[in-house]
């Protein structure tokens, strides 16, 4: 699981020969040229990969997707809802050094100690939390104005001041 990040979600058919639309969060407009393959989760911790034949950008965060041996608008369908990852070395290619997704694979720093890599970033309107494993559970850090302190990429560290008994819920 840490070597992949999922970059959003294949959410309907296009045309008649099993093209698929990929709404992104990759944070700029792109159209993945050079990207060989993509990940499709089957089951949980199950990524299949699936060989890119074309693409074409739709808008800012979606793109038409071609996939080998996807040839129909019924073998795409089953497709739908479906979650797509990247390597690591590919999401770093591919993702603006901007964008709330940049932040996946970060330990998070709180009072000088690392409390978790970030393994999923939900954005909302106005702050972005970042899903991490705290004590085998899943705990949700937000991130805004009042808890960023610092974000160090070249080090791979996110530094927060959380409110006190924020991270307590999840032990």
């Amino acid at each position: 699981m840490n070597n992949y990040f999922k970059i959003g979600r294949l959410v309907a058919t296009f045309g008649l020969d099993g093209q698929l639309t990929l709404v992104h969060h990759l944070g700029k407009k792109t159209s993945l040229k050079g990207l060989e393959n993509i990940f499709i989760e089957e089951s949980t911790d199950s990524f299949i990969p699936y060989f890119i034949t074309a693409t074409k950008i739709k808008n800012e965060n979606e793109i038409y997707l071609q996939l080998e041996g996807i040839t129909s608008k019924e073998t795409a369908a089953k497709f739908i809802r479906k979650e797509v990852w990247l390597t690591r070395e590919d999401f770093k290619k591919f993702s603006s050094a901007n964008a709330p997704v940049s932040l996946l694979g970060l330990m998070i720093v709180h009072n000088d100690k690392p409390i978790g890599e970030v393994v999923e970033v939900i954005e909302q309107p106005h702050q972005v939390l970042c899903r991490i494993l705290l004590n085998g559970k899943d705990a949700f850090i937000p991130i805004h104005e009042h808890t960023l302190e610092k974000i160090d990429k070249k080090n791979g560290t996110l530094y927060v001041n959380l409110p006190d008994g924020l991270l307590d819920v999840y032990k």
